[in-house]
C-alpha cells in the first residue's frame, strides 16, 4: 500500500517525425494512429528486420529517432501505399519512410538502387538497365514482327515508337526489352484488342524510377521531367506509366 507507481521511461519527442509533419499537408495525420495494426496486416514488408509499418510509426512517435533513421527496413518498403489504403485514419506512413531514406548518406544507401539511379541518368531513355534509344527501337520492332508472323490473329497489332499525335504514350520497365522482351507483348495485345491509339517514346521509355526510391529529390525529378517532356513532344494526351 502506498507504493510509488512504476514509471516506464519518459516521454520523448521525435525530432524526425515533427520535421516530416511540418512538410506534409495537415501534418500527414501522423499523430492520428489508433495502433489498430491494419497497416501491418496488409504490408508486404511486415516482419522483415522485425519491423512493420505500425511499429515504425510508433517508434517515431516515441522519439526513437536513431533507431528508425538507421533501420534497414526502410529499404524493404515498396512504397506501395497499401498501408494508407487500409488505415482508418489514412496516415501517410510511406512519406515517413521516404524521409527516413533521405536522411541516409548516399554512400550508405543500397548500392543496387544507387547504381540503377545513376545508370538511368546517363541518357534520355531513363533506363536503369542502360538501354539506348536505338536498342529499344530495335527490340520493339523485332519482337513485334515475330509475333505478327507467329500469331496471325495479331497480324495487325502495332507497337509504334515515336509516333506523333497518338492518344497515349506508354512506358515500359526497361528490364523487359533488355532481358525479357516477350513480356512486353501481353500489354500490346490488350491495347490492340481495346483499340487504343498508343505509341512508345524512345526518350524516357523506362517506367521505373530508382532515384525516387533512393529519396533523392533532384535526380528523381529530373527523371520524371525527362519522361513528361517526351510525352509532350509527341503531342500525346495521356501518359500510361506501368510502374
Amino acid at each position: 500500500m502506498g507504493e510509488a507507481a512504476v514509471k516506464i521511461g519518459r516521454k520523448h519527442k521525435s525530432v524526425f517525425k515533427n520535421k516530416v509533419m511540418e512538410i506534409l499537408p495537415d501534418g500527414g495525420n501522423l499523430n492520428a494512429c489508433l495502433t489498430c495494426g491494419a497497416c501491418a496486416s496488409g504490408c508486404p514488408a511486415t516482419g522483415l528486420e522485425g519491423m512493420d509499418p505500425r511499429k515504425f510509426l510508433r517508434m517515431a512517435a516515441l522519439g526513437m529517432d536513431e533507431e528508425i533513421l538507421t533501420s534497414d527496413w526502410v529499404w524493404m518498403c515498396s512504397m506501395c501505399q497499401r498501408c494508407i489504403y487500409v488505415c482508418p485514419m489514412e496516415i501517410n506512413i510511406p512519406q515517413l519512410v521516404f524521409y527516413a531514406r533521405q536522411s541516409w548518406a548516399r554512400e550508405d544507401k543500397p548500392k543496387g538502387i544507387v547504381g540503377s539511379c545513376d545508370m538511368a541518368l546517363r541518357n534520355d531513355t531513363c533506363s536503369a538497365m542502360g538501354a539506348t534509344e536505338e536498342d529499344f527501337e530495335f527490340v520493339v520492332e523485332d519482337v513485334l514482327e515475330e509475333y505478327q508472323e507467329a500469331q496471325p490473329e495479331f497480324a495487325e497489332m502495332t507497337a509504334d515508337v515515336n509516333r506523333e499525335g497518338a492518344m497515349y504514350v506508354l512506358n515500359q520497365n526497361s528490364r523487359e526489352p533488355v532481358t525479357e522482351p516477350d513480356e512486353m507483348v501481353p500489354l500490346w495485345k490488350i491495347l490492340h484488342l481495346a483499340g487504343a491509339d498508343w505509341t512508345y517514346s524512345s526518350k524516357g521509355f523506362a517506367a521505373e524510377n530508382y532515384c525516387m526510391f533512393m529519396a533523392e529529390d533532384e535526380t528523381w525529378e529530373k527523371i520524371v521531367r525527362t519522361k513528361a517532356k517526351a510525352v509532350d513532344d509527341l503531342g500525346a494526351k495521356y501518359w500510361l506509366n506501368t510502374e
